[in-house]
């Protein structure tokens, strides 16, 4: 294919050269002149490893070239690929300038333009923003789509991630549009993920945000070993060979408070103990913190429901045991009854009369009339409720009797099978 890709900084120029390396037909745009030079000599405007080399031999090859003009780089572009920088401002949002600006070049070049043209924004851009800032500016244009294709690129080895990538995510409204740029990365041994524009958007941020907290984790985690004269390197790399739990996609998916009789009695012992040795680690010590306030904001999506009677599915602090210590359900029903909310709940796995123990201790101390609020089966707390709380995942058999009921139904655990299930806990905001 044909590309334009606006702006030769790290993102532009590797992804520039990788894409005519993969045998397309590519451009770069930039306001810097010295860096347009420099590709034109066949030289990486700045280091990284294993692209001078690439520069060089597509630059000769005739499959790379740089200019400073948008008008020359779109005139025969099927694609244009947008790879400038988004900077932090000083209040921590995003600085979009440099964004806004191309996306009004390239609009400014395309007004009597008859052949489509896709605009992939590469650039790292809060979810909305190409709803609200790029999308706008191409309203009189129908031929032009526009999709997102973030970047996984690290500095030091971005030639090897940019050809050996773990993910490669498009997301656009238009299937054929976003179909079009995962098939730039054809030459690729990577399955391309294609999904929403929002949704791809998002990613990147999700990603390093996971970066960020695993480095913080393994740090602290590091720090209170030494202290406690454990050998740091000889735990994270116990933890890690754990592939089923712990570097995995176990507990990657969003869903409700953790509960039960281990995470919070463990995480509390680590934060103890760290306090105890002036030892501060505060990704430890929020956890519990950030928890808590997953669960407030499930209570506030119930209590946002008109519904007086609230049927609960689950009261076991996850499916397929009857565990009830530290379970979150509890602390939820506690608060809604409290602010008058009538509550019948069901659970396949409790049986009042069964458990035993600081099991039993805990929910009659917690709620001591719990045997008056569970009923005998789930049709019995489908036909009484108004509106009907997924606090715990339902087996197939459950799923359907639900559905069947065609009750209003909030799905905090992320179970997926209800139409009218809340899709997320915060809905997106604006791009200010």
């Amino acid at each position: 294919m044909e590309i334009a890709v606006f702006g030769l900084g790290y993102v532009g120029c590797v992804s520039a050269a990788c894409l005519a390396n993969l045998g397309h037909q590519v451009t770069g745009v930039d306001r810097d002149q010295s860096k347009v030079d420099s590709v034109r000599k066949g030289a990486s405007p700045f280091y990284e490893p294993g692209l001078d080399e690439l520069v060089s031999a597509n630059v000769a090859a005739g499959r790379l070239n740089a200019t400073t003009s948008a008008a020359e780089a779109l005139k025969t572009a099927e694609i244009a690929l947008v790879c400038v920088g988004t900077p932090s401002a000083k209040n921590g949002n995003l600085n979009l300038e440099q964004l806004q600006r191309v996306v009004h070049d390239i609009a400014g070049c395309v007004t009597n333009r008859s052949s489509p043209l896709i605009v992939a924004i590469r650039s790292t851009v809060f979810p909305g923003t190409c709803e609200e800032v790029v999308l706008p500016a191409f309203r009189q244009h129908p031929n032009i789509s526009v999709v997102a294709n973030p970047e996984f690129l690290r500095e030091g080895a971005a030639v090897r991630d940019f050809m050996e990538p773990g993910l490669l995510v498009v997301g656009g409204s238009d299937p054929a549009a976003t179909r079009r740029v995962a098939d730039l990365y054809a030459g690729i041994d990577i399955q391309p993920q294609l999904v929403s524009l929002r949704t791809a958007e998002m990613v990147k941020y999700a990603c390093n945000a996971f970066h960020a907290v695993k480095i913080d984790f393994a740090n602290e985690i590091g720090a209170l070993s030494e202290r406690l004269g454990v050998d740091a390197q000889e735990v994270m790399a116990t933890l890690a060979s754990d592939m089923k739990l712990n570097a995995s996609a176990a507990y990657l998916k969003p869903g409700f408070a953790f509960g039960g009789s281990c995470l919070p009695k463990d995480l509390r012992a680590l934060v103890y103990r760290s306090r105890q040795l002036d030892l501060s680690l505060p990704l430890l010590e929020s956890a519990l913190p950030s928890n808590g306030e997953h669960l407030r904001r499930a209570i506030e999506m119930v209590l946002d429901r008109p519904e007086r009677n609230l049927g609960v599915f689950g009261l076991a602090f996850k499916e397929n045991t009857d565990d009830l210590r530290e379970s979150p359900v509890v602390e939820m029903l506690e608060y809604l009854i409290g602010k008058g909310r009538e509550v019948r709940i069901y659970d396949p796995h409790i049986r009042l009369d069964a458990i035993y123990g600081t099991n039993r201790s805990f929910i009659l101390n917690a709620i001591p009339h719990i045997g008056k609020l569970m009923l005998p089966s789930l049709g019995d707390v489908l036909q009484w409720a108004g509106c009907v709380v997924i606090a715990q995942k339902p087996a197939p058999d459950a799923v359907s009797a639900i559905r069947a009921a065609e009750l209003p139904v909030i799905d905090l655990v992320g179970a997926g099978a209800f139409d009218s299930a809340a899709a997320a806990l915060a809905a997106p905001e604006p791009v200010p």
